[in-house]
């Protein structure tokens, strides 16, 4: 079995940094009443009413049709093309004989497209869509449900959602949108729509149910939450919409779970709660995202521990520990409480935990329930940032393994841009130069150094100071939870 990113990516194995060293991994508060459109009056974002629920009592409502919601709905999802210009060595005559000799092998630039799909969240040409459908691309074109076309600038990139907002011109004219529902009120055997472009086949409409709510088993990005359904999603659904019968939207169309890259009734969405944020940042000009961070590592409370903390079921998400200084500790979180609910919503895990605050509204005061040695509790957290800041990147020159690297300190608030550990200590690599010697030594962005030589490396300074001077380097990295101690000579 692996996960397939509905458009583009597919799970990839590791490749191998050093004999014994190999993983395997998977690369997924509401907006203000009116937003402030660029240079325009305000424009208002919807949110809509709730989904009532009932039950077909005879034969005539069984029969009855979702050509309305899709006729509702269809006019605000959209195709997304992205193309990024890459270059690739190619043998004499294109002959693969030649080039597998290197005869002649020639660098040659070649255009590589994708589609996915998109939605229209504001009138003035706001539309959400997947990171990874134009991750990358040099240019994107959006064309609309009446087959106008636009290009499209890119307004902000969150790659630890897998969401991106973007922006076309379209002067005066307004768009149809479709308005956000609140998830916290769907419930599995809900109905819904998937709307999107599958296989370039512009507005495809499935149906289906709600599967599954909270799903975090799902490492299709760095907040596994997502929403199970099984309407049918494919290849180039990737940033298109699940709407719920009101025509609202429930989530964006993310991933599927397949074996041979088609759907089997088993697929992702994104909940609407975290688009808003993600919209959020881009129209309140953001160059990322902030997201409200617990300051807590937690695990799921299983029976075995249940029945150690005398819980009558298992329930909530145990606090392993509590990052010192954080909005958690200030509030008074401790290590063995038990977390049972944030703002209203239950969790049942570290996943659970995190995507919960984390789609808070900064600035809020946010309600925690918690289990402390049998007593129920309600802890006011201040729904903030991370700490530890942005530090700048920190480019490793002179003769050593890192050459070409660039390094950033580990704090919780690089750690979770990066889609890292916040609690761990150390320096991590966010990007290689691609002609750099750490690239031919096999390291790799998210590669956390922790010692070299058997110095500790706290920064990123430290790092740099460590490597020079020296003939060998003995370097104790981490990737993907996977620890090995390298050895280099020059």
């Amino acid at each position: 079995m692996k996960f397939d990113r509905a458009s583009l990516l597919k799970a990839a194995p590791w490749l191998a940094l050093i004999a014994g060293f190999a993983a395997g991994t998977l690369t997924m508060g509401p907006l203000a009443a009116q937003e402030r459109g660029q240079g325009g009056p305000p424009i208002q974002i919807v949110q809509a009413a709730p989904l009532q629920r009932v039950a077909p009592s005879n034969q005539n409502q069984v029969q009855l049709s979702f050509a309305p919601v899709a006729a509702r709905a269809s006019p605000a999802v959209v195709n997304v093309y992205a193309e990024r210009v890459v270059q690739q060595n190619v043998g004499i005559f294109n002959d693969p004989f030649f080039g597998r000799f290197g005869g002649g092998g020639i660098p040659q630039a070649m255009v590589q497209r994708s589609l996915g799909s998109g939605v229209i969240v504001r009138a003035d040409g706001i539309i959400v869509t997947n990171n990874h459908v134009i991750d990358g691309a040099q240019s994107l074109k959006v064309v609309l449900a009446d087959r106008r076309e636009f290009p499209a600038d890119l307004v902000l990139a969150d790659r630890s959602a897998d969401l991106a907002v973007l922006r076309i011109n379209i002067g005066s004219e307004r768009l149809p949108t479709l308005p956000f529902a609140d998830t916290h009120q769907l419930q599995v055997g809900d109905l819904v729509l998937a709307i999107g472009n599958p296989f370039g086949l512009s507005q495809t409409v499935t149906s289906g149910i709600v599967s599954a709510l909270a799903r975090t088993e799902v490492n299709a990005n760095d907040y596994s939450f997502f929403i199970q359904t099984d309407a049918a999603i494919n290849r180039g659904n990737s940033g298109g919409a699940l709407v719920d019968m009101n025509g609202a939207l429930v989530g964006i169309n993310s991933a599927i779970y397949s074996e041979g890259g088609g759907s089997n009734g088993i697929g992702f969405a994104i909940p609407a709660e975290m688009v808003r944020r993600v919209v959020e940042s881009a129209l309140s000009g953001g160059q990322h995202v902030v997201r409200p961070w617990l300051g807590a590592r937690s695990q799921t409370v299983t029976s075995d521990i249940a029945r150690s903390l005398g819980l009558q079921r298992p329930q909530g998400a145990l606090v392993a520990d509590v990052y010192p200084n954080s909005a958690g500790a200030r509030a008074g979180l401790q290590r063995g409480d038990v977390i049972t609910s944030i703002a209203g919503s239950e969790v049942a895990d570290d996943a659970g935990v995190r995507y919960q605050f984390a789609t808070q509204q900064p600035g809020a005061r946010v309600p925690v329930d918690i289990l402390r040695n049998g007593r129920r509790m309600t802890l006011t957290v201040a729904a903030e940032a991370p700490p530890g800041g942005s530090p700048q990147a920190v480019a490793i020159n002179g003769r050593n393994p890192l050459n070409g690297a660039h390094v950033v300190t580990l704090t919780p608030a690089t750690a979770e841009d990066a889609g890292l550990d916040p609690f761990k200590n150390g320096v991590f690599i966010q990007s290689i130069d691609d002609n750099g010697l750490a690239g031919q030594a096999g390291f790799q962005p998210g590669d956390i150094i922790s010692q070299v030589n058997g110095r500790t490396v706290r920064t990123a300074s430290d790092l740099s100071a460590a490597m020079g001077g020296a003939n060998v380097w003995v370097i104790d990295l981490e990737r993907g939870g996977q620890q090995a101690e390298i050895r280099f000579g020059m």
